[in-house]
């Protein structure tokens, strides 16, 4: 259990914050209400998007720390949300009478509780499995060298044998490097993609070692990586701008489909080298190619400008590369297209 405490004022520094410079661009979406109250199955994003008319913006509005802003475990079912137009400002609390005031108010939740930043069960798949593979991971990686009497493919409850092994993991996942990404105008090799393959867990250290598969979604054999198990995480992250300039492109879409559209996951070859990271939302531009102009004077080429089209959510960073969920899209998303900050 958790105990949080949603005060009326935070200070006189949130208040003069650059977060309340910025704030004065934020514009209140059409018919935005006075108040609203969660409910179960919201998001931050949807509460957002009640009150605002870019919900990426709500930082600007909430008198949060930087913090915060990364890690928000604060709004819950049957919390009411109300909306100040004079900043605009945005306050949790409960109503005292029928002045629309709030007064401070301890809440006591379990995390499982909170409302996510954006639906969960969409990326739920991506959050705690190893989803890349660099060279630095294949350098030296934990590998499968041999199974349990030569068989060439085994799965749960059979036997493994591994070098590589960090011994003071117990519980590793074990993937297979499937697909490559690479950049889409140079055509650099970034990563591959990994398939999950299962888990196994060490019975004996060694070189090699000695594990027992725990689980198997498909079969294991010799030269399929083992990488840590990672702890299940719990994901809230309030939506937030870069504060450095981003350029990046679509490499990939989940199913390896080459369009996709909103609530679906794509993947991004810019990660934490340059900056990015998990609650960064970005904007997606559509490359319109060139247009040739048969005049009197000849024949004439144009670039024709990029188009914006929509917006992206990072949830997951590797090193250089990161997945997102599209979560506003006026045409599909496709790979190449670029991404920036909004």
């Amino acid at each position: 259990m958790i105990r949080i405490i949603f005060p009326l004022l935070v200070g006189i520094s949130a208040l003069f914050s650059s977060a309340s410079i910025a704030q004065s661009n934020v514009r209140l979406a059409d018919n935005a209400p006075d108040s609203y109250t969660v409910v179960k199955g919201d998001t931050l994003w949807d509460i957002s998007g009640r009150f605002l008319s870019e919900p990426w913006r709500w930082p600007a509005v909430w008198r949060m720390n930087r913090d915060q802003i990364r890690n928000p475990h604060l709004i819950y079912p049957g919390q009411v949300v109300l909306l100040d137009r004079s900043g605009p400002w945005l306050s949790i609390g409960r109503r005292i009478g029928g002045s629309g005031k709030l007064q401070p108010k301890v809440y006591e939740e379990t995390l499982e509780n909170a409302v996510p930043s954006i639906p969960v069960h969409v990326i739920e798949p991506f959050l705690n499995k190893p989803l890349v593979i660099d060279q630095a991971n294949l350098e030296g990686a934990a590998t499968i060298v041999a199974t349990e009497t030569s068989r060439v493919m085994t799965g749960a409850g059979d036997t493994v044998f591994a070098k590589n092994l960090d011994p003071a993991i117990e519980v590793w996942q074990i993937m297979r490097p499937a697909r490559p990404l690479k950049h889409p105008l140079t055509g650099e090799l970034i990563a591959y993609e990994a398939d999950n393959l299962g888990s196994a867990r060490v019975t004996a250290h060694g070189e090699p070692a000695t594990l027992e598969i725990l689980s198997a979604i498909e079969e294991v054999g010799a030269g399929d990586l083992l990488l840590p198990s990672e702890a299940p995480k719990v994901f809230s992250y309030v939506p937030h701008a870069p504060e450095h300039a981003v350029d990046g492109h679509v490499v990939s879409i989940h199913r390896g489909v080459q369009e996709t559209g909103r609530l679906h996951v794509v993947a991004l070859d810019t990660g934490a080298r340059d900056g990015v990271e998990p609650g960064h939302v970005l904007s997606l531009f559509r490359n319109r190619g060139t247009a040739v102009y048969r005049g009197d004077n000849g024949k004439e080429t144009f670039v024709l400008p990029e188009k914006r089209y929509g917006l992206l959510f990072v949830f997951r960073v590797f090193d250089r590369v990161s997945y997102a969920l599209v979560m506003e899209t006026d045409g599909p998303v496709t790979v190449g297209d670029a991404v920036r900050k909004p």
